[in-house]
């Protein structure tokens, strides 16, 4: 398993010496930025590369880029230019920014062994493979569909996202709303979010 250096993976982030100590080092605790030594009301967990399959750690990409905690100006440095880059198709749902503390991609393939349920699984398959419109920002062919809370309230309501409108957005311009999102929620403690991969997916919440 290839991986590669903190300096390497998140070449514009400066992190702490803090968490970077040997006694860091001895609890296995994750890089901070280092914003998170005087303010920690928003802060989250990248593991970049890495997927959750019942519970057990599968690898994505390679080289896999450590595990790191960030604030958020940090994470969505990183994750601006690669969410829009990621040439797939996605669909995202905006969090409830009062109880999730997770926020993952799961390729299509990866939907039953993340543990969705069969209905959510085949909601979702569905609509990633209906044709797109073009992004309302622009005139850009869509390749992301966002679901608002308004829309769609919590992935147990998979006829809503069976049937719901949604918004259409090119990779810029969806990168763009997922990053206002968060950036709209005042205080978040997340434990765990990764970045897209293989050809399409969506990003849920928990």
């Amino acid at each position: 398993m290839a991986r590669i250096s903190y300096e390497e993976a998140y070449p514009g982030i400066e992190l702490s010496h803090r968490s970077r100590n040997w006694w860091a080092w001895l609890k296995g605790t994750p890089a901070e930025c280092i914003h998170l030594d005087g303010d920690s009301r928003w802060m989250a967990t990248l593991l970049p590369d890495t997927l959750y399959l019942r519970g057990k750690r599968a690898l994505r990409r390679e080289p896999v880029r450590p595990e790191v905690s960030l604030c958020r100006e940090c994470l969505l440095s990183i994750a601006a230019d690669e969410l829009a880059a990621f040439p797939g198709r996605v669909m995202a749902f905006e969090p409830d920014a009062e109880t999730f503390t997770q926020y993952f991609f799961v390729a299509a393939p990866d939907f039953e062994a993340a543990g969705l349920r069969p209905e959510v699984a085949a909601a979702l398959a569905n609509r990633l493979a209906q044709a797109a419109p073009d992004c309302a920002e622009c005139a850009r062919p869509a390749k992301w569909l966002w679901f608002s809370r308004a829309t769609v309230g919590s992935l147990d309501e998979f006829e809503k996202i069976a049937e719901g409108a949604g918004e259409w957005f090119c990779a810029a311009h969806g990168a763009r709303k997922l990053c206002d999102a968060f950036e709209n929620i005042a205080e978040a403690n997340v434990f765990y979010m990764n970045l897209p991969y293989g050809e399409s997916g969506a990003y849920v919440w928990i």
